[in-house]
């Protein structure tokens, strides 16, 4: 091994060897939701935004907060109501005056969308036209204000929290912006021994603190490694089959034509492809196997296979279609 390939293989080590401490600063704050802090780092590693649902009380915000405080980057919280206005969100010109001239002039002030980590909190409670604001930061990495454009500072990610419950006052997010979220994660209830240390933990005088852990250039790094995990080209098929599988209108399964109003499109073999390889570096693994695929088809499909009425007046959800997919598609050989 020469020893550029060397320096490379202890630079990859030394980032993985973080992301395990990392997590380990994590678990002093957050109790049990290993699968969820999972795929957190997985959007992060892959570059992408996410979107997280669970009923109150469960932690979302803290552990969002939480992962934003062991990354050395800037943090920015957005609590989202019925009356917020896009250019809260983007930012706004206000009008300056020059103190030596006299002379007025229009100053663009950046608003929260100016950060590295992005805290969308209760994101379905805003109007579809502040919503939208986010798009083109979300896909575009960078916002335009009065026909100028603004870059974003990278990395840059989005982390979104909805309340599955109180659908009163909520505006549901378009299709079109959910197929923007990479991972679409649902956060449960903890298990009886996490609840009772929970209990325990946070209504003692003790305050847990974590540490800086992660800079963004080393986010960065990781993301260049991502990319650069191989796959093979039997996998690859295998996602191709499975995404265009979801298709109603196109697919050979009896489930989907039954159950489903709309299937996925490219970007979900994208978002799988590209999350599989993080799960793999992020469990110190150089390939993608189909395991890691399998697991994160249904944060990536949940959001962008449609069910229709008929599903949901049965109790099924998209997993269920993913599920049922998942068990009848064989990996080519």
């Amino acid at each position: 091994m020469n020893n550029d390939l060397l320096e490379v293989k202890q630079e990859l080590d030394t980032l993985i060897q973080k992301l395990v401490a990392l997590r380990k600063e994590m678990a002093k704050v957050i109790i049990g939701q290993e699968e969820t802090i999972e795929h957190l780092l997985i959007t992060f590693l892959a570059g992408g935004h996410a979107l997280l649902e669970g009923v109150p009380g469960l932690a979302k915000t803290l552990m969002i907060k939480t992962l934003a405080q062991t990354i050395d980057l800037k943090f920015n919280r957005v609590q989202f109501t019925p009356d917020l206005m896009p250019s809260d969100i983007i930012g706004t010109e206000i009008l300056e005056e020059d103190h030596t001239t006299g002379k007025k002039f229009f100053q663009f002030k950046k608003g929260p969308i100016f950060a590295n980590i992005i805290l969308a909190d209760e994101i379905n409670r805003t109007p579809p036209k502040t919503q939208a604001a986010l798009l083109e930061a979300m896909q575009e990495f960078e916002v335009t204000y009065s026909g100028k454009t603004y870059s974003l500072d990278k990395p840059f990610f989005i982390l979104a929290t909805q309340n599955p419950i109180e659908q009163s006052g909520t505006f549901p997010l378009p299709e079109a912006q959910q197929d923007r979220f990479l991972f679409y994660i649902k956060i449960g209830y903890p298990t009886a021994s996490e609840e009772n240390l929970i209990l325990k933990n946070t209504t003692s005088t003790k305050l847990k603190t974590v540490n800086q852990i992660l800079t963004g250039k080393d986010i960065q790094r990781l993301q260049n490694f991502v990319r650069e995990v191989p796959i093979s080209d039997n996998l690859i098929n295998w996602v191709g089959t499975l995404v265009r599988s979801t298709r109603p209108k196109t697919t050979t399964h009896e489930y989907v034509k039954k159950w489903v109003s709309w299937g996925a499109g490219p970007r979900a073999g994208q978002a799988m492809i590209l999350t599989a390889k993080a799960r793999a570096l992020q469990a110190g693994r150089l390939a993608v196997t189909f395991e890691d695929l399998k697991h994160v088809a249904y944060p990536v499909l949940r959001h962008r296979i449609i069910i229709n009425f008929r599903a949901e007046a049965e109790g099924l959800s998209a997993d269920h279609v993913t599920k049922h997919l998942i068990e009848i598609i064989k990996i080519p050989s």
